[in-house]
């Protein structure tokens, strides 16, 4: 696969504090007029193209520009109401809390009223979110019964690389996995999901992925909404590729075959046509965000244009509370905000194509009820303590992303086995700044496995506002490059590794993946 450009793009820096991406899918697409059943025009429903967003052609992750729709993009009635994903209970025992996952497969409705094929936790799509606790130990008792190989990672979790979940720990069919650990990490919004070689577009894309909710005894955390159902709601978006039949589509061949769709789900339920609803029994509500598409990315705001109050991104609490009037999400990231509602609001997911083909347009996804009564005190002035790093005495690296035809690379090397990928050696309680430079013209989505990282610049420009929290994935726009600083804490192995990826899951899958060990010193 040749790399891949938009019409009009350079290569060159970018203000990404700009509304330029709206711009640029104004520019690029078109309205479909057409409505269903009756209905007003539910979104604008664009054609999938070709993507490959360049340094001038996108801003950056976590900036606030705006991407609204006018009038004639809202819903009229809504039909259904916000399916909340169950909470897995754990059974405690001698000091571990056991948490007990079975992958398997079934059916579902992907499309509105068609049968697709899927996997999930538990259940036939996604799974149940788990609840840890800082400084809990906790045992997962996790079955295969895919009929393949799979395994699980705890996508930002802080945990020893043995149970971390990476392709090293890959487990067959019938095969239970038993990973356990401490909860180091503070308050944060995690998921898990397959990671496999070669496989983990194909098992996601079909519903393996969950939730994870980590809770610690700060002040902050006491001070937000945090009963799970009713005031602090998780909101996972999946933007998939499939055919009329029903068939998940993960991979080149899949996505370039004709007459796709690109349905756009929130916690499972199709919101192609529909606005689903939540009502909110309290004045203030928590909205847990996870874009857990292979390779879309997601911006979220509200039909109106008013402001969310953002509290956390990937790696947890952001400084203090940021007013946001929108949250881009690449592919696996995540970011908390909070509503004082009082009244009705329509939150949109704006979906731009990652990949090669991919879902764009505007979707009213939720509209949540205002019914609270109660008057809530105002946020804390502060929500953490983030001491940025003097990287002055960094240990610095050069990450490159390339690409040679249809295999994706990182530092000149595939990861498609073991044996083939670049590694990355360091030590334990290195310090070290990294350039990951985007030498393609195609989008990525960097993550890091082990530790959270800060950002020290986005295509040259220093990080502001929210981009000053704590992160683990992140946008390098084709040409682009970022700059991150990472401590290297707690874990050590001379045997199992870490992972640095992109989570475009196609572009992990085709290569873009590379081993990070971490020794003791």
């Amino acid at each position: 696969m040749a790399d891949i450009t938009e019409p009009g793009t350079t290569a060159g820096r970018s203000d990404h504090h700009s509304s330029v991406t709206h711009r640029h899918a104004e520019r690029e697409h078109t309205k479909d007029s057409r409505t269903k059943g009756g209905k007003g025009l539910h979104r604008r429903k664009f054609l999938g193209g070709a993507a490959g967003f360049g340094l001038a052609a996108v801003g950056a992750a976590g900036t606030t520009f705006a991407l609204l729709s006018d009038g004639s993009d809202k819903a009229s009635a809504a039909s259904g109401t916000l399916t909340v994903p169950d909470l897995l209970e754990g059974t405690a025992s001698d000091g571990t809390t056991t948490f007990t996952l079975e992958a398997r497969t079934g059916t579902s409705e992907v499309l509105s009223g068609v049968t697709s094929d899927t996997m999930g936790y538990n259940q036939s799509f996604l799974g149940p979110t788990m609840k840890w606790t800082k400084g809990d130990t906790v045992l997962l008792n996790i079955t295969n019964s895919l009929g393949a190989d799979t395994t699980v990672h705890f996508h930002g979790a802080h945990v020893p690389a043995k149970m971390d979940g990476g392709p090293q720990v890959a487990f067959g069919d019938g095969e239970t996995w038993a990973p356990t650990f401490e909860v180091k990490d503070e308050a944060k919004t995690l998921w898990y999901h397959p990671h496999a070689l070669g496989t983990t577009a194909e098992q996601v894309v079909a519903g393996l992925a969950g939730m994870i909710i980590v809770e610690d005894d700060s002040d902050t955390s006491a001070a937000l909404p945090s009963e799970y159902g009713v005031d602090d709601i998780p909101i996972i978006l999946q933007c998939l590729a499939a055919d009329t039949s029903g068939g998940i589509k993960y991979n080149l061949t899949g996505y370039l075959s004709s007459g796709l769709v690109y349905p756009v789900l929130c916690n499972g339920t199709n919101v192609d046509d529909t606005t689903l609803t939540f009502e909110a029994t309290r004045t203030r509500t928590r909205f847990r965000l996870l874009n857990a598409s292979p390779s879309d990315i997601i911006t979220v705001q509200r039909s109106d244009g008013g402001t969310m109050t953002q509290i956390a991104t990937d790696q947890g609490y952001l400084a203090e509370a940021a007013e946001v009037t929108s949250v881009r999400l690449v592919a696996g990231a995540r970011a908390e905000v909070v509503m004082d509602l009082t009244e009705d609001v329509t939150l949109q997911a704006v979906i731009t194509t990652g990949w090669v083909r991919g879902g764009s347009g505007t979707y009213d996804f939720l509209t949540v009820t205002a019914s609270g009564s109660d008057t809530p005190d105002d946020l804390p002035s502060t929500l953490n303590t983030i001491d940025r790093y003097d990287t002055g005495d960094f240990t610095a690296r050069t990450i490159t992303l390339g690409q040679s035809g249809a295999t994706m690379l990182i530092n000149g090397s595939a990861g498609t086995s073991m044996s083939s990928m670049a590694m990355i050696s360091t030590t334990l309680g290195s310090r070290e700044i990294w350039t990951i430079k985007n030498n393609t013209q195609l989008e990525h989505s960097f993550h890091l496995h082990d530790v959270p990282y800060q950002l020290v610049s986005v295509n040259g420009a220093d990080p502001s506002g929210v981009e000053l929290g704590w992160y683990d994935t992140y946008e390098v726009v084709g040409g682009g490059s970022i700059e991150i600083a990472m401590e290297f804490t707690d874990f050590a192995d001379d045997t199992y590794m870490y992972m640095l990826h992109c989570h475009l899951l196609q572009h992990e899958d085709e290569g873009m993946m590379a081993s990070l060990m971490v020794t003791d010193d």
